[in-house]
C-alpha cells in the first residue's frame, strides 16, 4: 500500500489507492456524515430502570447533580453519527500520512440547546468526552454550563473510542451501532483489534461539518449554527489543533472549528494507537499558528506539568493565542464531578467507584471533602466569553501574567508562594489577592489524592489581623471583583453573583 503525505497548504501527490479519499483530508470539503436520532423518552410500558432503551446515558436529569434543563429553557437530543474516517501518521515536520483510508465508524453525540431556536446564540461548544472510566464524562459541561445557558449557546458532547465500552454495557441495544472498529488489527504488537483511536480525528471534523451543514437530519436542524468551538481536558484537542485542523475545511475554505478552549495544556497525544505521543523536545509539542483563536487554561497545580508547552501570547492573525494560568486554582474540584452520571447509571456502565460525595475507591489521609471553591468555574466562564468575542468581533482577550516558578532548569521546579501560601503571579482574583485561606494544590493519600487540592481557612484571629472586620474584607473583595470584571477575568453575570453572595453572608469571610 502506498502512503499519501501532505503538509500544511500542500496538495497531495499521486497515490496508488483511495486517491479521492486521501484528497479529502488535504483540500476537499470535509464530508457530512449520516445523523440518526435516538429516542429521548421511554417506550410505552417500559419499567423504570429497565434500560431498554429507556434512558439516555448522561442525560442531564440523571447526572450526579441532576439538572432540569427545562427550567432554563433548554432541552436535549441524542444522535448516532456515522461515516468513514482515515487513520493517520503524523511526522515531526507536521506532515500527515494516511495510514488506512476510509474505515467506517459510528459514534453518539448528546446535544443540549435552547428549546426555542430564536433564543439560540449561534455558538456551539463541542466537548470531547472524557473516558477515564470507560464511559462518557462531560467534564467541561460541569464547568461551562452556567455560561452556556446564560449566553444561549448549544453544547454537544461526543463519545470517543475509550467511552464505547461503557455505552455498550449500559445499553447494548440502544448503542449497538456505536463503533470505532480497528480496520487494521495487525498493524502493531499493541494494536487493539476492537478499536482504533485514530478514527476519532476525521469523526470530529465530520461532526463539525454536520453541525454547520444544512442537512435536515443533522443535530441542531432548524438552528442557525454560526460558530463552533472545541473543548476538553488534555491531549486530544491539542492533537486536533496541530495535526488535523489545518486540513479540516468546509466548502469555501473556511475551517470547521472557529476556536478552541483547552484545559490542562501539556502537549499532544498519539495520532493512532500504534504511534507514540510527541516528546517535549518535538516541534509539535507546542501549539503554533493554529489559524483560529486558541485559549489554553491551567490551574496553579497544573503549571509545573505544563512548562514545556508554555509559549508567549500572540495577536498575530494566523497565531492568535492566550495562556491563562490561574493563581490559587486546583486541578480537581467538585464541579466537573457533578457532571458524572448518577451511581445507578455508573454501575450499569461499569466502574462505579466510592460514593456520590467522594466518587473514588481510595480516601485521602486525612480524609478531605471535594473542593468547592468555584474559581475555575468563573475562569472558564470568562474564557469562553472571551473566545467568543475574539472569534465574532475580533476583540482580543486580556493577557495574563505567568505564575512564577523557580528552579525551572532543575528536575524539581516549584511554584513561588506568597506569605499566605498561595501562588505568585498568574491571573489574579480576590481568592489570592484578598485571601481567606491557603489553597493547597494536592492532598496526601493514594489514588487521585495527589491531584486533589484542599483549602485551609484562616483562623478568625488571622482574618481580623488582616482585615479588621467583615465590612473591610467585603469592600476589598468588591474592589477586586470590579477590577476582574473590567479586565474580563470575570463575566458580568459572575461578578454580580459574587457580590450578591457577599451581602447575604454578613459576619462571615468565606474561603469559597
Amino acid at each position: 500500500m502506498t502512503r499519501q503525505t501532505f503538509g500544511r497548504g500542500t496538495l497531495p501527490v499521486a497515490a496508488a489507492i483511495c486517491s479521492s479519499v486521501i484528497a479529502l483530508a488535504a483540500d476537499d470539503p470535509v464530508p457530512v456524515p449520516t445523523s440518526t436520532p435516538l429516542p429521548m423518552t421511554a417506550p410505552a410500558g417500559a419499567a423504570p430502570y429497565s434500560y431498554y432503551p429507556t434512558f439516555t446515558f448522561l442525560k442531564a436529569s440523571r447526572l450526579l447533580k441532576p439538572q432540569d434543563l427545562s427550567q432554563s429553557g433548554y432541552t436535549e437530543d441524542e444522535f448516532v453519527i456515522s461515516g468513514k474516517a482515515n487513520v493517520y501518521d503524523w511526522e515531526p515536520s507536521g506532515a500527515l500520512t494516511v495510514k488506512t483510508a476510509a474505515a467506517p465508524y459510528a459514534t453518539r453525540v448528546l446535544v443540549r440547546h435552547p428549546a426555542d431556536p430564536a433564543k439560540f446564540s449561534g455558538t456551539v461548544v463541542v466537548e470531547i468526552s472524557n473516558s477515564a472510566r470507560q464511559w462518557d464524562w462531560s467534564m467541561m459541561w460541569g464547568y461551562l454550563w452556567p455560561q452556556i445557558m446564560e449566553h444561549g449557546d448549544a453544547w454537544v458532547g461526543v463519545t470517543m473510542p475509550g467511552g464505547v465500552t461503557g455505552l455498550k454495557k449500559y445499553d447494548h441495544i440502544r448503542y449497538r451501532a456505536v463503533s470505532f472498529k480497528n480496520p487494521a488489527p495487525g498493524g502493531c504488537p499493541t494494536a487493539n483489534p476492537d478499536s482504533e483511536d485514530g478514527l476519532k480525528w476525521d469523526m470530529l471534523s465530520q461532526l463539525g461539518a454536520a453541525l454547520k451543514s444544512d442537512s435536515p437530519d443533522r443535530p441542531l436542524a432548524g438552528f442557525k449554527v454560526q460558530y463552533l468551538y472545541m473543548t476538553t481536558q488534555g491531549a486530544d484537542v491539542v492533537t486536533y489543533i496541530s495535526a488535523i485542523h489545518p486540513h479540516a475545511k468546509l466548502a469555501g475554505g473556511k475551517p470547521v472549528y472557529d476556536g478552541y478552549l483547552v484545559k490542562t495544556i501539556a502537549g499532544p497525544g498519539r495520532i493512532n494507537q500504534c504511534a507514540t505521543p510527541p516528546a517535549k523536545s518535538d516541534p509539535r509539542y507546542v501549539i503554533h499558528n493554529a489559524g483560529v483563536p486558541v485559549i489554553a487554561m491551567l490551574s496553579q497545580s497544573e503549571v509545573l506539568g505544563g512548562l514545556a508547552a508554555r509559549r508567549p501570547d500572540s495577536d498575530e492573525p494566523g497565531d492568535r493565542y492566550r495562556l491563562f494560568e490561574i493563581a490559587g486554582a486546583q486541578h480537581l474540584d467538585i464541579y466537573p464531578y457533578q457532571a458524572f452520571p448518577n451511581f445507578i447509571d455508573q454501575a450499569q456502565a461499569g466502574n462505579a467507584q466510592g460514593t456520590p460525595e467522594w466518587p473514588f475507591n481510595a480516601r485521602c489521609t486525612p480524609e478531605i471533602q471535594m473542593n468547592e471553591v468555584p474559581l475555575l468555574n468563573y475562569s472558564f466562564h470568562a474564557a469562553l466569553a472571551n473566545l467568543d468575542q475574539w472569534v465574532r468581533k475580533g476583540i482580543a482577550p486580556p493577557k495574563g501574567a505567568r505564575i512564577q516558578v523557580k528552579d525551572t532548569d532543575t528536575e524539581n521546579p516549584t511554584v513561588v508562594l506568597d506569605q499566605y501560601g498561595n501562588g505568585v503571579g498568574g491571573v489574579r482574583t480576590f481568592y489570592v489577592d484578598v485571601p481567606t485561606a491557603t489553597y493547597y494544590m494536592s492532598s496526601p493519600g493514594p489514588g487521585n489524592c495527589g491531584e486533589f487540592g484542599r483549602s485551609a481557612p484562616f483562623e478568625w484571629s488571622r482574618l481580623e489581623s488582616i482585615y479588621g472586620n467583615y465590612k473591610n474584607y467585603a469592600g476589598k473583595v468588591v474592589q477586586s471583583v470590579d477590577r476582574s470584571q473590567k479586565e474580563r477575568w470575570f463575566t458580568d453575570y459572575d461578578a454580580r453573583k459574587i457580590k450578591a453572595e457577599l451581602k447575604v453572608t454578613p459576619g462571615t469571610a468565606k474561603s469559597n
